[in-house]
């Protein structure tokens, strides 16, 4: 992490963990609100119904990116972070940035998305 300042580091630990404590309060508020609600006719329990399956993915998605986040973290504490994962080359400060879970440089983020496609 020679590439990244030790206040650069810190400033993007502070992110990761405000970015994941707003994950977590957002999570356990959806949860709340979602699963309490009961009442209504046919139709607004099929709205109730269309909404928790929407909460769900929701959280699904957010579960993942809280992986992430708890997996970059860890990457910080054990002095790894900001070293792309496929060909080993330093991630400009700029990119983890604006991607504080960035595992890759942007060449081969381009090539694993190419991949995908």
């Amino acid at each position: 992490m020679k590439h990244l300042t030790p206040e650069q580091i810190e400033e993007l630990r502070n992110i990761l963990i405000e970015w994941k404590n707003k994950l977590l309060e957002g999570t356990r508020q959806s949860v709340g609100e979602t699963m309490s609600y009961q009442g209504g006719d046919e139709i607004d329990r099929a709205d109730l119904e269309a909404d928790r399956l929407l909460t769900l993915r929701n959280l699904d998605r957010d579960r993942k990116l809280l992986k992430k986040i708890e997996y970059t973290l860890t990457k910080i504490e054990n002095g790894t972070y900001g070293i792309c994962e496929s060909c080993g080359a330093e991630i400009p400060y700029k990119r983890l940035k604006a991607r504080p879970v960035a595992s890759l440089c942007i060449n081969c983020k381009e090539k694993q998305e190419e991949e995908e496609e």
